[in-house]
C-alpha cells in the first residue's frame, strides 16, 4: 500500500526498515517470519528480537483448527482458544497482538481469554445472511494483497460454493493497482462485479478502464462493468445461485461515496437489506 507515496516497493521497505533500525537496545523487536521480509526487517536491529509463525518454528505460534463464518479454533503455543475474528490474516494479525503481550509481561492464559473476546471492526470481512442462503461480505479491501487475503479466506471456508467479488477502485489514487486488483479478482472469484468506489475527481468510466486492462480473455467472460454501485450490489445478489458467497470490497465501515468533491449517503448494509427484503417477498 502507499506506493503513490513512495513510488517503489524497495522504497517502502526502507522507511519500514527504519523503525526497527533505531531501536535501542532496551527495547523488543517483534517480527513474523513467514513474511519474505520479516528478517530483513530486523537485521540491523539492536532490540532484543522475537519471532512468531503460523507456519514453521518461532518463539510463538499459531495454527487454524477450525474456520467457519463465525469464527476460528486457534492454537497458540499449544493453546487453544475459540475467536470471532475469521481468515489466516487475522490469525497473523492475532499471533503479532500475543506475542506482543507476551513481551509486555502479560500471562499467557489470561491474554487468550482476551483475545477471545475480541470483535470485528465493521466493515471486516462483516457477513450478512439473506434469503436463498445467500451470504454477503462487506469487507474494506481495497489493495490487491488485501482483496486476495479476504478471496482467500472466502475459499477457504465455503470452497464449493458460488464466490463473486464486487470491488472498483478509488478516483485519485495509485493507479497501478487497478488492474491488480482484476487479477486477483479474476484468480479467486467465479463471478466479478466491476463498479464505482469514490471516483473522486476521475470518470468511473477511466477507472473501471482501467480496471479492464488487468483481466485475460478469460477473466472477461465471467465479469460485467456496472458503474452505479447501487445497481452493481442489487446485480450481484439477484442473480447469484442460491448459497452464494458475495464480497463487496472496498467501501468496509464508509457510509458514504465521494464522487467528484461531494459525499454522498451510501451504506451498503442498507442497499444489501433493500435486495433481502424483495427476494423475501418473492
Amino acid at each position: 500500500d502507499h506506493l503513490d507515496y513512495h513510488k517503489t516497493f524497495a522504497e517502502y521497505l526502507r522507511c519500514k526498515k527504519l523503525f526497527f533500525d533505531n531501536l535501542p537496545a532496551t527495547a523488543t523487536a517483534i517480527t513474523n517470519i513467514d513474511d519474505k521480509n520479516g528478517e530483513v526487517m530486523v537485521q540491523n536491529t539492536k532490540a532484543k528480537v522475537v519471532r512468531y509463525s503460523c507456519r514453521s518454528i518461532a518463539d510463538h505460534t499459531c495454527r487454524i483448527m477450525e474456520e467457519t463464518f463465525e469464527g476460528m479454533l486457534l492454537k497458540i503455543d499449544g493453546r487453544e482458544t475459540w475467536t470471532r475474528l475469521i481468515g489466516q490474516h487475522n490469525a497473523y494479525n492475532i499471533l503479532a497482538v500475543y506475542s506482543t503481550a507476551i513481551a509486555l509481561g502479560a500471562a499467557p492464559e489470561e491474554t487468550l481469554v482476551a483475545i477471545s473476546k475480541l470483535e470485528s471492526a465493521p466493515g471486516r470481512l462483516e457477513v450478512i445472511r439473506g434469503p436463498r442462503n445467500i451470504s454477503v461480505v462487506i469487507d474494506y479491501a481495497h489493495t490487491p494483497d488485501a482483496m486476495e487475503n479476504v478471496l482467500k479466506t472466502l475459499k477457504d471456508i465455503d470452497g464449493g460454493k458460488e464466490l463473486i467479488c464486487l470491488f472498483g477502485c478509488g478516483g485519485d489514487r495509485d493507479k497501478t493497482k487497478r488492474p491488480e486488483m482484476a487479477k486477483v479478482a479474476e484468480d479467486y472469484a467465479d463471478k466479478i462485479v466491476v463498479t464505482s468506489d469514490n471516483s473522486r475527481t476521475e470518470r468511473t468510466e477511466d477507472i473501471m478502464d482501467d480496471i479492464r486492462k488487468g483481466f485475460s480473455s478469460k477473466g472477461l467472460a465471467k465479469a460485467i462493468f456496472i458503474a452505479d454501485r447501487k445497481e452493481a450490489i442489487r446485480t450481484a445478489i439477484m442473480f447469484a445461485k442460491a448459497g452464494a458467497v458475495i464480497l463487496l470490497a472496498g467501501k468496509g465501515h464508509e457510509t458514504y461515496q465521494i464522487i467528484g468533491t461531494e459525499h454522498r449517503h451510501f451504506d451498503e448494509r442498507e442497499v444489501v437489506a433493500e435486495v433481502f427484503n424483495i427476494i423475501s417477498g418473492e
